[in-house]
């Protein structure tokens, strides 16, 4: 049965954990693309004190990129981190089709990663939370077709099939801590409620 939960509470379970990613406090938010995660890490980082963002679409190297994105964020951010080391990455220019500009990440409390891959295992090891959201396919393609364009439906199919292999291999939805529905018809405040799908109690709770 679905439930709600105040967004302020996933951001105290965050504060509550000790930090796994040497002192940082690593947050992961996965699941399709439009099924919200964007939306969701900008409210959960304002109730965190508006900590950094990653977002996945700065690490994917271009459409086929998916599965070539979890070691460059591992080798770049997580695994300096949990030596202690400030992180940084290259930023994929999605124009020019390279990687340009290197984006300083330092030693951050909290450090919220979002999109699709964020959740796998070589990096969720090291989360203090990792989120799942999904949505149905044709809302989430509808969504993404009105922010991009329809010249954009071949890419969002390509994408799409990338997501189903790498989801499957990696379990995430089944491995969340808390797993949200992003196309919710319960009644709920979205500004500071989530609707549940189901969620794994933290430290504490």
């Amino acid at each position: 049965m679905q439930r709600l939960v105040e967004i302020a509470a996933l951001a105290e379970r965050v504060r509550r954990a000790p930090p796994r990613c040497g002192a940082t406090r690593l947050v992961c938010i996965d699941g399709p693309s439009g099924s919200g995660k964007t939306t969701l890490a900008a409210r959960l980082a304002a109730e965190l004190g508006d900590p950094p963002v990653l977002h996945m679409d700065d690490v994917y190297p271009g459409w086929d990129g998916l599965a070539a994105s979890v070691p460059l964020l591992h080798d770049q951010v997580v695994a300096p981190l949990a030596e202690g080391r400030p992180a940084r990455y290259r930023r994929y220019d999605w124009h020019r089709g390279e990687f340009g500009a290197v984006h300083d990440v330092g030693r951050p409390d909290v450090l919220v990663v979002e999109g699709a891959g964020s959740g796998a295992r070589v990096i969720a090891a090291r989360a203090v939370l990792l989120i799942w959201i999904e949505a149905p396919r044709d809302e989430r393609f509808r969504r993404g077709i009105a922010r991009d364009g329809e010249t954009y439906r071949p890419h969002w199919e390509r994408w799409a099939h990338q997501e189903a292999a790498h989801f499957a291999a990696e379990a995430t939805a089944c491995r969340a801590d808390v797993r949200v529905d992003g196309a919710p018809t319960a009644p709920h405040d979205p500004a500071r409620e989530l609707v549940l799908l189901a969620d794994r109690p933290g430290p504490g709770a």
